[in-house]
């Protein structure tokens, strides 16, 4: 436990990237991190990731070429197709469905573009760690929303949307300012995502049983 705490105490603002190539420590935090913002928000988080190292942050590993117009330009209109998208119901779990080949291997290949020269090792485990986690998101992600929409009004579908955007935006945050707080709520996040995902199947099963016709029945 004194070895986990000194790890997390060790852990500097991500956001401080003038003194790469970072270190182990902050290299998996910074790849859970992406992991989970990719499979919440992918193309926003792209947009920001670009943002920043074209305006004088430099970007760690291969995610420099993030910092591409072209790929800022993209991720831009992506993500204004994904914040209107996100907002309707079922339009939104048709998203979600179609993004599950999408959300986790970009968070797989995100974190393992920071690797950089730490070897082959190191970018398989941030790999399989950004491709776990963004996982572990995009399913609660789309297990809740498929629960919502489950409800013919449109207010809670678009009240999750909103409450997910906020927390992205305060996730990256912490992710950059505050990594250690970061790791903490991550955890907690991936505790009640199990949840969201475990009483979602439950109750999405039950509810296709009950719609389907039973044989032998008029």
């Amino acid at each position: 436990m004194n070895e986990v705490g000194s790890a997390l105490q060790g852990l500097a603002p991500l956001s401080d990237w003038s003194g790469l190539p970072l270190d182990l420590p902050a290299l998996f935090a910074l790849a859970a991190g992406l992991g989970w913002a990719a499979g919440l928000r992918l193309y926003a988080l792209v947009f920001v990731l670009g943002l920043l190292g074209r305006f004088g942050i430099q970007l760690p590993g291969g995610l420099a070429v993030l910092s591409h117009p072209l790929v800022i330009g993209l991720a831009g209109v992506m993500l204004i197709v994904e914040f209107l998208a996100d907002k309707l119901p079922w339009l939104d779990s048709v998203w979600d469905g179609l993004h599950t080949f999408i959300r986790i291997p970009a968070g797989a290949a995100l974190a393992a573009a920071l690797a950089g020269g730490h070897g082959e090792a190191s970018t398989l485990t941030l790999a399989l760690l950004g491709g776990t986690v963004a996982a572990g998101t995009h399913f609660a992600k789309a297990g809740a929303r498929a629960l919502i929409n489950t409800s013919p009004e449109p207010v809670t579908n678009i009240a999750a949307s909103s409450a997910e955007d906020l927390l992205f935006a305060g996730g990256l945050w912490t992710l950059f300012s505050h990594p250690a707080v970061f790791l903490v709520g991550l955890a907690i996040f991936l505790v009640i995502a199990t949840l969201i995902i475990w009483t979602a199947w439950r109750l999405l099963s039950r509810l296709f049983n009950l719609h389907r016709p039973r044989p032998g029945g008029s």
